[in-house]
């Protein structure tokens, strides 16, 4: 083979194997979400409905950008989970911008009790859950947590 043929050869092998590994390499495209934070919060509770609390959770990571009841739901997850001190950051972060949802207020007033700590504001909260419940059924769980932080707190004295 004469030297410019060689050369030829080697350019055209290379030009091959260059074509060959941008044709490998993966390519990132980033797409807008098409979902609305309200949707990624519905489907979310649909996941967690279903049982499917780990797919849930990241669907209502993706709703918080407009949705901050999705850090009630967090939180109930966590909650149910047993990750008590996750729990309550979730709890309060919905509390903060959520400041008169009774929802929020039972939710993390139940959480106080259940560690035992800050009752006197587990009380507090509940007794304002208990002022804004926006049906009977509310009310009366809202009670429940009311009572039973009530009796936590005499109990401890």
């Amino acid at each position: 083979m004469t030297r410019n043929r060689l050369r030829l050869c080697l350019i055209l092998l290379l030009g091959c194997a260059l074509m060959a590994a941008s044709c490998a390499m993966p390519r990132i495209a980033v797409h807008d979400d098409p979902l609305s934070g309200r949707e990624h919060l519905k489907l979310g509770m649909a996941y967690e409905a279903k049982g499917e609390t780990e797919r849930a959770m990241s669907e209502y990571g993706m709703a918080l950008r407009s949705e901050p009841l999705a850090r009630l739901y967090m939180g109930n997850i966590l909650f149910g989970q047993g990750k008590l001190a996750e729990a309550e950051v979730e709890y309060r972060a919905a509390l903060e911008r959520l400041p008169d949802n009774p929802e929020v207020m039972n939710n993390l007033a139940w959480l106080l009790l259940k560690r035992k700590h800050n009752l006197e504001e587990a009380q507090t909260l509940a007794e304002r859950a208990v002022s804004r419940a926006p049906s009977k059924s509310a009310l009366s769980a809202y009670k429940d947590t009311l009572k039973a932080i009530r009796a936590a707190r005499a109990a401890a004295k």
